[in-house]
């Protein structure tokens, strides 16, 4: 039976604590045998230690017995295989594990902006459906046994009630649809359909290329960390970004490489990162402390990706409650103003 994949928070945990095993001298054997001591059981990265065990009692590399449980993320292999064949195992798995657990904070704060669009769409639909199956109908039912029958003008007011609810339901119901279908696209392998059409809107657009290039520099930074070259790290990694546009600049700069240019040059040439983050990027390139600079620029691109969320919830969270004040509001005063007809009548 095929396991379930770790999560990236799982892969975030066993990197850093063979990380540390490895930085104390431990053999690897040892090491997953007494990780697995340390676990619970019955989860998949419990399974998958039990595995690892028998793998690395034969005398099979890490990234070996990682591959054989699969239950680990290719890129996660790949990079443990290259900090293996370079000799910075140790440093490729604390590296690891800083990746994997800023991508579980990233995943979670988008999924909580998500989240809560989607809660406030549901709640405005439910006051909707109640307005058009219990408010309107009775204050319809009232109007009749006041007058008998409403006037032409009185049906003229709830008639306008009835076509706020129900265009705003109509509007909201289409847009609840193109969320879902939005999600199946997403999860379903065609992603860049809608990237394509996210990155039409402005806010969602810059969402994107900041999440690509922090996807891009997190993983640049691992690549240099496993003591690949500088050439095959940018190739690598920008298969990591996810971003069709981000993906165009990188390309460029491995254009600019292949002319014998670094890769610090290449990105300020080419405008990949804003001038202050290529700045920062030559310089420590010229003082060799590249891959320091690298994860510096990691933290401040997810950073600038949280706030860029933030935006976009705060965008969207007034849009919402004001339509759902307005469409309620204008329907109870449209209901409302053949009443206060008849109380001018009255009296």
């Amino acid at each position: 039976m095929r396991q379930k994949k770790l999560d990236s928070m799982g892969v975030s945990a066993f990197c850093e604590s063979m990380a540390m095993m490895v930085q104390s001298g431990i053999q690897m054997d040892e090491a997953v045998a007494l990780l697995r001591q340390s676990g619970g059981s019955g989860g998949p990265l419990e399974q998958g230690l039990a595995e690892m065990q028998t793998f690395t009692e034969q005398g099979k590399k890490l990234s070996a017995a990682m591959e054989g449980t699969g239950i680990f993320p290719e890129y996660a292999i790949r990079m443990v295989a290259a900090g293996e064949s370079a000799g910075r195992l140790e440093d490729v798995l604390f590296q690891l594990a800083v990746y994997y657990a800023d991508q579980k904070t990233m995943t979670d704060k988008l999924r909580r902006a998500v989240v809560y669009p989607v809660v406030m769409l549901v709640l405005i639909i439910a006051v909707l459906a109640v307005m058009l199956t219990m408010v309107l109908p009775s204050f319809l039912g009232v109007y009749d046994n006041l007058t008998g029958s409403l006037t032409d003008s009185s049906y003229v007011y709830v008639n306008w009630a009835y076509g706020f609810c129900w265009a705003a339901l109509v509007i909201l119901g289409v847009l609840v649809l193109a969320l879902v279908i939005g999600f199946l696209l997403w999860n379903s392998g065609k992603r860049h359909v809608m990237e394509a059409v996210l990155g039409k809107i402005p806010v969602c657009a810059s969402i994107l290329e900041c999440l690509g290039m922090f996807r891009f520099t997190a993983a640049l930074s691992t690549f240099l960390a496993s003591g690949q070259m500088q050439d095959i790290a940018v190739a690598e990694s920008m298969k990591m970004t996810s971003c069709g546009p981000v993906e165009k600049k990188i390309r460029r700069c491995v254009e600019r490489m292949g002319e014998g240019h670094g890769i610090a040059q290449a990105a300020y040439s080419e405008g990949l990162f804003e001038p202050v983050y290529g700045r920062m990027l030559l310089a420590g390139e010229r003082s060799g402390s590249l891959e320091t600079v690298l994860k510096k620029l990691t933290d401040l691109l997810a950073e600038h990706c949280g706030s860029l969320v933030d935006r976009l919830v705060g965008i969207v969270d007034p849009v919402l409650s004001g339509l759902l004040m307005l469409t309620v509001g204008l329907s109870l005063l449209s209901v409302m103003l053949p009443l206060i007809g008849m109380m001018n009548a009255v009296g």
